[in-house]
């Protein structure tokens, strides 16, 4: 049996891992890449409150934990959270974050929502879990009651709606929302769920009205279906509740970690984009090579069939929501197709496949490739094979790959992948449900490159045509995602979320450019945003973000073209751009210098200033055709 409680899919913790902290602690040299290396074993509550310690003690000393991104996270619950905030702070680690909690005042909720000068309002921190059990909830059974069980609903969901909108106002984090678990007793048994007024019947309509009412920038994370599928009974501790007010069993603060540090990530751009399959015995049971495709066992009839089949159904519904998919097998090409291409049972095929890599290279070599091919960086890949092996070697490798561990028994593959999480959404766009197809396009596009002679000539054959167009409604949610998820192409790494973004559109005071491309092999979707500060004679670029999936291509110069246009018109003399460097956006480090600014200061925080004297400037002949929106001249 596996057991996600133990998040099963990470490595076994080494034996060695509290000398192993403290040796990394007693170093002099950057502390950051060893506690995340020390995150990615399966660790239990007490190992996690180690790694937290360090990572504070870190912190205090002022040490350097770098390449770890900073992120101040606020905690409000009516119980008792501080066991928790250690498992959380350490599990951020994995993820890439130097965490640091700030834990709002035991059962003030209503003061810590609405006080502009409370604990979370002067903390300024980039997101606010809001962590209310049931026991913080103005409900109480009705049994029979239709109108007061519906009021007493009401009533709760109007509470959380007040907490949420007091949390925006006087700190304008994101507010991260969770709903409420059941409690596993019942009065009525089975009939509890039907009956107006049980305790079921509450949870479970709080639950989908709280989901119904929640607004577009607040996010939301499901721990009832955590605790249901770890089990209610093993969820709910009673001597813990009542001897300490802990809202779950404290044998739940990893995986409960795990899920809140999920949203984090998935709001600043972490979760993955590409599935990389191995195929013998993890596609299907056997070996192509050897047992030929009337031999390997894969689709109805059989358990191990059924089993492998299971893991191709994940992968094609994983496709469907836009995850890229690739393939990397030790085999000869042709015999690793035949099945996609010939076996009956075979729900995937060749054309979900973006990138198909089936040699005798080492794993980790072909993972760079098919990385390099769809234009992601590695730490997009999520790599499954049922070979320990190959498994260690890509770890060791490119430990920012994600390699779950699978168990024994090939049944178990499918919910491992599931389990695991690698591929969470705060929000899902159609623009999100089309990134497969972006991304095997731009392998086609790559192929193309190769042969096409010299840049000018591939730029030529593309037909690109460039859409620009102020931000609106329509495009408001992917531009959020855009601005929340994009790190390496962009200038200044500012955040905004949907509904401020619905405040940039309104604001005289800003410009706003959403840019979409197209080509011979199809449309790429939105793949450009630049906000400007308006300020008379110059206009200051406040934000410059583009997906990595169209560089190359001379968009920034026809965005640049757009920006200079309309300052122009707006009777400015001047642009000025800023580079605020993080690790992840050095790619960008002479994006202006590149597009013909001139270098005015530089920081001692490494942040550089940029000037574009507008006079001076002249358009550039691109390969593009650009459909420009009049709206951009108002």
């Amino acid at each position: 049996m596996i057991d996600r409680a133990e998040l099963f899919w990470l490595p076994a913790t080494p034996g060695d891992f509290n000398s192993q902290l403290s040796h990394a602690v007693e170093q002099n040299g950057v502390l950051g890449p060893e506690l995340q290396r020390l995150s990615r074993y399966s660790l239990d509550i007490n190992k996690l409150n180690r790694l937290a310690k360090a990572l504070r003690s870190a912190r205090a000393d002022g040490r350097d934990l770098a390449p770890l991104i900073p992120f101040r996270m606020g905690v409000l619950g009516n119980s008792t959270m501080s066991l928790l905030v250690p498992s959380i702070e350490a599990t951020a680690l994995r993820y890439g974050f130097a965490l640091e909690v700030i834990e709002a005042p035991f059962g003030q909720v209503m003061q810590e929502a609405l006080d502009p000068h409370a604990v979370l309002a002067t903390a300024k921190p980039d997101a606010i879990l809001v962590a209310i059990d049931v026991h913080g909830l103005p409900m109480r059974p009705t049994p029979g009651d239709a109108e007061a069980a519906d009021a007493s609903v009401q009533r709760a969901v109007e509470q959380m709606q007040s907490v949420c909108a007091g949390l925006r106002a006087n700190t304008g984090a994101t507010v991260i929302v969770q709903n409420v678990p059941r409690q596993p007793e019942t009065l009525f048994g089975s009939y509890d769920f039907r009956l107006p007024g049980t305790h079921r019947w509450l949870i479970e309509h709080y639950n989908r009205r709280l989901v119904e009412t929640l607004a577009p920038d607040e996010l939301f994370v499901d721990i009832a279906g955590l605790a249901e599928a770890i089990g209610l009974d093993r969820w709910h501790e009673p001597r813990q509740r009542h001897m300490a007010k802990l809202p779950f069993s404290q044998e739940m603060g990893p995986i409960y970690a795990e899920h809140i540090v999920r949203i984090v990530a998935a709001m600043r751009g972490k979760s993955r984009r590409a599935l990389v399959l191995d195929l013998d015995n993890t596609l299907w049971g056997g070996i192509i090579g050897d047992d030929g495709l009337e031999g390997i066992a894969i689709g109805q009839g059989s358990a191990l069939g059924e089993a492998h089949l299971s893991v191709q159904r994940e992968a094609h519904d994983l496709h469907g929501r836009g995850v890229v998919l690739a393939v990397s097998s030790k085999n000869e090409d042709a015999a690793a197709r035949l099945p996609f291409r010939e076996h009956a049972d075979m729900l995937l095929r060749e054309d979900h496949v973006a990138v198909f890599q089936a040699n005798w290279i080492d794993k980790a070599t072909n993972l760079a490739t098919i990385a390099k091919a769809l234009t992601l960086g590695r730490d997009a890949l999520v790599f499954l094979d049922d070979n320990p092996a190959e498994r260690l070697q890509v770890r060791a490798a490119y430990p920012e790959i994600a390699v779950p561990e699978l168990p024994a028994d090939a049944a178990y593959y499918q919910r491992t992948l599931n389990a695991a999480g690698y591929f969470e959404a705060v929000t899902f766009s159609d623009d999100d449900r089309k990134r497969s197809a972006f991304y095997k396009d731009n392998a086609r596009r790559l192929e193309l490159q190769s042969g096409a002679g010299s840049l000018d000539a591939y730029h030529t054959s593309l037909e690109m045509v460039a859409t620009m167009q102020p931000f609106d409604l329509v495009g408001r949610a992917r531009i959020a995602q855009l601005i929340g998820k994009s790190n390496q192409f962009n200038l200044t790494t500012r955040r905004y979320t949907e509904a401020q973004v619905g405040e940039l559109e309104a604001d005289p005071g800003r410009w706003t450019l959403q840019a979409r491309l197209a080509d011979v092999f199809g449309d790429n979707g939105m793949i450009g945003v630049v906000v400007c500060d308006r300020l008379g004679k110059r206009w200051e670029i406040d934000s410059w973000l583009m997906s990595c999936r169209v560089l190359g291509r001379r968009m920034e110069e026809a965005m640049l073209q757009e920006i200079v246009l309309a300052a122009k018109a707006d009777g400015a003399g001047e642009l000025i751009g800023r580079y605020i460097p993080t690790d992840r956006n050095m790619m960008v480090a002479q994006h202006f210098a590149k597009l013909g600014f001139e270098k005015t200061d530089e920081l001692a925080s490494g942040e550089t200033v940029w000037r574009l004297d507008l006079a001076g400037y002249a358009d550039r002949a691109l390969p593009i055709e650009i459909l420009r929106s009049a709206a951009l001249d108002a």
